[in-house]
């Protein structure tokens, strides 16, 4: 298992891509957090602060799918680099003001979402152009769901550590110039400086006129529900149980699970379609979730907890290779952006639904929102399984057109269908 991954790292730019990236997105990792905790310090409600998070949130879900579009034309230095120096103005915004003018302060966080950079979706543009063959790329995906599940574990941490040692506005601060510095050193990689996109139809909607595209998007808008209906459910939980360290074991417990999945998922080369396999996938992930509902004792639920997590990873990591199969042409860092949108979103209206299903129903009540959303996620998938099994394009993976400026296609990237 192991072998597989430290070739990929040991290719020429792939560790200091994948790290910059990861580094990159700290910010917007951890921003939620911080803004939380920012807020409270300052003297602000609860209401307050998740105001102004949700706000952030929102803008962020508006600006990725843009800035993406505006790589796919423009390049990535170009756009990445900037939008994160104005995303981190933003937020410095935020801490030298602190809430003095409620407006400058939704001000703040807005143009510090807007302009968050689509790296997770450049990361995943620039794969092919860094790696051989398409076991490696798909690996890589794989990879790049378990370092994400690694970066929401340890970023939270990061902040309470920095808002400890000093405040929560210098965490703020340096959080933020840390983001930079991660979005510097990947445009000033070569594949990011080269990389150009294929050439793309002019069109309005962009990579939304793919159907099998906005298949994989609604598809994920009702797994992002599904988690963002935990986090909430978790706390409900915890606080049924009376300790709060009860929610940090879920939570722990829930990444545990989607890091072992995501691993066992990239360890191995995978046959037939994605799209036919991302069924099972989600299928088993809804299964995974429906168990939550009996609320058992705390070392059941953690275990049920981990057993949930398994196959979120290599979900997402499967969502990959079907936007890149499904994308339009000359749209693929767009539709990654989109995916991300999507997801978030669906995590925020989770979030939304839970906390009603706790104060009408009951704990089990939240966690069926879970369970309700994973099934609706399989739903989605089965209902559109024609337009998913007809791909709009051939995929950046197997010809390389999207990545490789002279148009290279490797050895064994013949086939559309291997995954």
């Amino acid at each position: 298992m192991a072998a597989g991954y430290l070739d990929i790292l040991r290719a020429r730019h792939a560790a200091r891509l994948l790290t910059g990236t990861l580094v990159g997105r700290l910010p917007n990792g951890t921003a939620h957090i911080a803004i939380v905790l920012f807020t409270r310090a300052e003297g602000g409600s609860y209401t307050l602060a998740g105001a102004l998070a949700a706000a952030y949130g929102l803008a962020t879900a508006v600006g990725q799918p843009l800035l993406g579009r505006a790589v796919d034309l423009h390049g990535q230095p170009r756009v990445q680099l900037p939008a994160a120096v104005v995303s981190a103005l933003g937020m410095s915004l935020l801490a030298f003001t602190g809430l003095s003018s409620l407006p400058l302060a939704y001000l703040a966080v807005i143009v510090a979402g807007v302009a968050t950079p689509p790296l997770e979706g450049g990361l995943r543009a620039l794969w092919p152009s860094v790696l051989k063959g398409e076991g490696q790329v798909h690996r890589a995906y794989a990879m790049d769901a378990v370092a994400q599940e690694i970066m929401f574990t340890v970023g939270p941490l990061l902040v309470t550590v920095l808002v400890s040692l000093w405040s929560p506005a210098a965490a703020l601060l340096v959080i933020n110039a840390i983001g930079v510095l991660g979005a510097l050193s990947v445009v000033l990689s070569e594949p990011s400086r080269t990389w150009r996109s294929a050439p793309r139809e002019a069109h309005w909607l962009g990579a939304l006129r793919s159907p099998g595209l906005l298949a994989l998007l609604g598809t994920f808008f009702f797994v992002g529900l599904a988690l963002g209906s935990i986090t909430v459910a978790g706390v409900a939980y915890a606080d049924d149980h009376g300790r709060e360290s009860v929610y940090g074991w879920l939570m722990a417990a829930l990444g545990l699970g989607a890091l072992i999945g995501g691993l066992a998922y990239g360890a191995r080369q995978w046959a037939g379609a994605p799209e036919r396999r991302l069924r099972y996938i989600v299928g088993l992930l809804a299964l995974g979730y429906l168990p939550l509902t009996l609320t058992p004792s705390v070392p059941v639920m953690t275990a049920l907890a981990a057993l949930a997590g398994v196959f979120l990873a290599p979900a997402i990591a499967c969502s990959f290779i079907v936007v890149d199969r499904h994308a339009p042409r000359g749209t693929v860092t767009e539709a990654f952006s989109w995916l991300v949108t999507t997801f978030g979103v669906g995590a925020a209206a989770g979030t939304a639904v839970a906390g009603p299903a706790v104060e009408l129903g009951s704990t089990a009540w939240s966690f069926a929102v879970a369970g309700a959303g994973g099934v609706a996620a399989l739903v989605v998938l089965l209902s559109t399984g024609r337009v998913l099994a007809a791909p709009s394009r051939t995929p950046a993976v197997v010809t390389g057109s999207e990545n490789d400026r002279n148009g290279a296609v490797e050895p064994g990237f013949s086939s559309g269908h291997k995954a």
